[in-house]
């Protein structure tokens, strides 16, 4: 098997966040201090529908939003399958994700910042899924948006163009190539 990247282009990334609408995290956390639950808070607050699943907290909400215990327990449509656990288990729940990708509507597999399994990742893209791994969509939604640059880190590009915004103001932007 042939190593795989970890580079996606702006574009590509972008079209993942514009086509998706519903995320599925698998490995969600209700401890405020963890990074899923960050994750979750700042997608929901940019209009994503978000469905935690966890075993261990199955039944409970987190942020309005109950915890299931399974892929196979959320309602449809889920776009997009985020793992928040680790490398390993990622291709037991791409398999899932696979299996499940008719009945829910399944078109993307993301894997969580240090989360990268290769096989998984092959076996997604041969089922018609499409693959992030290794990355966030909370700090790519922020730095493809700009707003990561308007809270002081470095973008590696100076410009004077004003950030696209929605009609809402400056905290709902929208992603480059959005229709919104």
């Amino acid at each position: 098997m042939t190593k795989r990247p970890d580079s996606y282009s702006d574009d590509f990334i972008a079209e993942v966040l514009n086509e998706a609408r519903v995320f599925a995290f698998v490995g969600a956390s209700t401890n405020v201090s963890r990074p899923s639950y960050f994750a979750m808070k700042y997608l929901l607050a940019k209009g994503y529908e978000v469905h935690p699943i966890n075993p261990g907290n199955a039944g409970k909400t987190v942020l309005g939003r109950t915890v299931y215990a399974r892929l196979e327990d959320v309602p449809a449509p889920v776009d997009v399958v985020d793992v928040f656990r680790n490398s390993e288990a990622a291709l037991a729940i791409t398999r899932d994700a696979i299996a499940l990708k008719d009945k829910l509507g399944i078109k993307f597999v993301w894997m969580q910042l240090g989360v990268r399994n290769d096989e998984a990742a092959s076996e997604a893209e041969a089922a018609g899924l499409r693959v992030v791994m290794n990355r966030c969509p909370k700090i790519e939604y922020g730095r493809l948006s700009g707003e990561i640059g308007w809270m002081g880190v470095n973008m590696r590009t100076t410009s004077s163009r004003m950030p696209r915004v929605s009609a809402y103001g400056v905290q709902t932007r929208v992603l480059p190539g959005a229709s919104k």
